[in-house]
C-alpha cells in the first residue's frame, strides 16, 4: 500500500512539475517575446521605446510622455520656454519617485511641515500672474498668495458671537488680509502657537469665479509627469514667449494652434498642448537670440 502512495506522489509531482515548465515557457518566454515582436511592427517601435524625442544631433532629449522642467543649472525657470504644468514628483518630473501630494480640498492650514493645499494653489497663481502680467488672483486666496482663512472663536464654542478672528496662514508681523470680521478685529497668528480651537472658515473674496490662471497651472497631476498643458495656459504665455523670441505673438500662437492636440477619439478628455514638443520647435523655427 505505501508503495502505491509513493507511486501516485510520484506521478503528481511528475505531473506538477511538467504544468509549471510549460506555464514558465509560455508565460515568461513564448509570451514577452511575441509581445516583443508585435511591438516592434512598423508603427508600433516609436512607442514600445518610450516615445522619445529627439533635439539637435539626433540625441535623445526626452519622451513625449513624460514632462520636463526648463531650468537653468541653478533650478531657475527659463523665460524663453512654455513651463509645464506643476510636478510633485521627487525634485519635479522623476519617473522614479511618480507621485502626488496626496492633500485634498479639505488642506486649507499651513503647519510647520509645509504649505497647505491651498496655500501652494494660491502662491502658484501669484506667481503665474506676476511672471505673465495678468491677475493672478483666485477665490479664497490673499493678495500675497497664502490661503484666506480665519480661525475664529465664539462664545459658544462653535456658534454664538465671534469673540476673537486669526488669519491662520499669516503669520505675525504679517498685516491680515481682512481687518475686521462681523465686528472683530482680525490679527495676524503667533508662530508656533496652537489655534486647532477655532473654527476653520475660508474667505471667497472678490476674486473672479474664473480666474485668469488656468487650473493647470496651478495643479500638479496624479502622477507628477504629464508632459501636456491645456491650451488656455499655453495661449497665456504667449506674449511672454514672442517678448523673449524677438518675435510675433502671432507666430508664437500659430506654433501653439500646430502642437494642440483633440479629444481621445473626438469625445476623451481636453484638448492639450505637449510642452516638450512645443518647446523643441520654438528652438526650430524661433531660436533665441542674444539681448
Amino acid at each position: 500500500m505505501m508503495r502505491a502512495q509513493l507511486a501516485t506522489w510520484g506521478t503528481q509531482l511528475l505531473v506538477a512539475v511538467r504544468v509549471l515548465l510549460a506555464i514558465v515557457v509560455l508565460a515568461g518566454l513564448l509570451y514577452p517575446l511575441g509581445m516583443t515582436a508585435v511591438a516592434h511592427l512598423p508603427g508600433l517601435r516609436h512607442q514600445a521605446q518610450g516615445s522619445p524625442l529627439q533635439g539637435p544631433g539626433g540625441t535623445e532629449i526626452g519622451s513625449t510622455l513624460i514632462g520636463q522642467a526648463f531650468t537653468d543649472s541653478q533650478g531657475a525657470a527659463l523665460p524663453q520656454y512654455f513651463r509645464p504644468r506643476p510636478s510633485r514628483a521627487g525634485a519635479g518630473y522623476d519617473p522614479t519617485a511618480s507621485g502626488a501630494s496626496n492633500l485634498g480640498p479639505e488642506n486649507v492650514i499651513d503647519t510647520p511641515a509645509g504649505p497647505s493645499l491651498l496655500t501652494q494653489v494660491c502662491s502658484r497663481s501669484k506667481a503665474v500672474g506676476d511672471l505673465e502680467h495678468v491677475d493672478g488672483s483666485r477665490p479664497y486666496c490673499t493678495a500675497d498668495g497664502v490661503g484666506a482663512v480665519l480661525g475664529l472663536y465664539y462664545t459658544g464654542g462653535t456658534s454664538g458671537t465671534v469673540t476673537k478672528a486669526v488669519s491662520l496662514n499669516q503669520p505675525c508681523p504679517a498685516e491680515p488680509f481682512l481687518m475686521v470680521y462681523q465686528g472683530v478685529p482680525v490679527v495676524c497668528a503667533e508662530p508656533g502657537k496652537d489655534y486647532s480651537g477655532a473654527v476653520t472658515v475660508p474667505v471667497r473674496g472678490d476674486a473672479l469665479a474664473r480666474p485668469v490662471v488656468p487650473p493647470d497651472a496651478v495643479t500638479a497631476s496624479g502622477s507628477g509627469l504629464d508632459p501636456q498643458i491645456s491650451p488656455a495656459y499655453a495661449r497665456l504665455q504667449i506674449p511672454r514667449i514672442a517678448r523673449e523670441r524677438h518675435t510675433s505673438e502671432a507666430a508664437i500662437r500659430r506654433l501653439v494652434d500646430e502642437y494642440t492636440s483633440g479629444r481621445s477619439l473626438g469625445i476623451l478628455g481636453e484638448p492639450t498642448v505637449n510642452v516638450l514638443q512645443l518647446n523643441l520647435a520654438l528652438d526650430r523655427t524661433h531660436p533665441k537670440r542674444g539681448t
